[in-house]
């Protein structure tokens, strides 16, 4: 059983924090200012602040409702969740007795702890990428930029 850890006044926790990070890289990828997903939710743009940086806690119902409006599942939003020393893995990652090895990239080395999504670059170009509204021209474009990554190593 797990010890309930009373939340200190004032202070994020960091499951709200990461969710709250989650909801603001979504928002930003589909170029919705938080004043149009506040709309969206029936709320005001100031609570989307206090939730994408982890000051009010998302309800299930308000977060099913982003998932939503997002167009991702609720899962979307603990993508990635690293718990602290104090956490349970087996909450986290699963049932597994065991410990489990992380994401690996294709060169088979353990990909950075820093969040590529949280970048404005990443998001500006995963936004233009996908205004390209010709799948087959998006899919061609794809395989040029594989092309020049494994040329470039």
């Amino acid at each position: 059983m797990i010890a309930k850890k009373q939340k200190t006044k004032g202070v994020p926790d960091v499951v709200d924090k990461h969710v709250g990070k989650r909801l603001k890289i979504r928002r930003s990828l589909l170029g919705l200012s938080q004043e149009k997903l506040a709309e969206a939710a029936g709320i005001t743009f100031q609570q989307i602040q206090k939730y994408e940086h982890g000051t009010n806690r998302i309800s299930a119902g308000r977060l099913f409702k982003f998932s939503e409006i997002l167009q991702v599942p609720v899962g979307y939003f603990y993508e990635d969740l690293v718990g602290d020393k104090k956490t349970s893995r087996k909450v986290l990652y699963g049932l597994s007795d065991s410990e489990q090895e992380g994401f690996k990239s294709s060169d088979n080395t353990k990909l950075a702890e820093t969040d590529l999504f949280n970048q404005k670059e990443t998001l500006d170009l995963l936004r233009v990428y996908y205004s390209i509204e010709d799948k087959k021209l998006r899919k061609d474009l794809f395989k040029k930029i594989k092309v020049l990554v494994e040329a470039s190593q």
